[in-house]
């Protein structure tokens, strides 16, 4: 079970979607970074908890998904423009083909990960759904 350790060390950033925002130019991230790359050595950077909310900024559709996904093949991953301006890469789910598409408003949802370990613990985390 090496992989426990790994989910509760990314607790903040895979169940709360904790980043982080520069106060001197006020752009946010996620995840969280160490320094501005603005601002550099100025930037005065504070944890936020990132919107629930944002838009598709791009979008594709996996037909061949990587070891341990093929059988949740086709889906769709895209980044997503959170309300703050930070960008950040998810699966999109529980939503139909025709309104998965570049500005359509999505919402956090809570899903599982992967559960590859029969044994092991079920990682859970965000993903995206298409809202009206």
């Amino acid at each position: 079970m090496s992989s426990l350790p790994l989910i509760w060390r990314k607790f903040p950033e895979r169940y709360l979607m904790k980043g982080n925002k520069c106060e001197t130019c006020g752009t946010a991230f996620f995840p969280a970074r160490n320094i501005c790359p603005n601002c550099r050595r100025k930037g005065k950077l504070v944890e936020e908890e990132m919107p629930r909310q944002g838009k598709i900024f791009s979008w594709t559709e996996v037909f061949s998904g990587p070891c341990g996904f093929e059988m949740e093949t086709p889906y769709f991953i895209a980044i997503i423009e959170l309300e703050n301006g930070a960008k950040i890469l998810s699966q999109i789910v529980d939503s139909p083909k025709e309104k998965v598409k570049t500005g359509a408003k999505v919402k956090k949802v809570f899903r599982k990960i992967s559960d590859i370990d029969p044994e092991g613990p079920i990682a859970y985390g965000y993903k995206f759904k298409v809202v009206d």
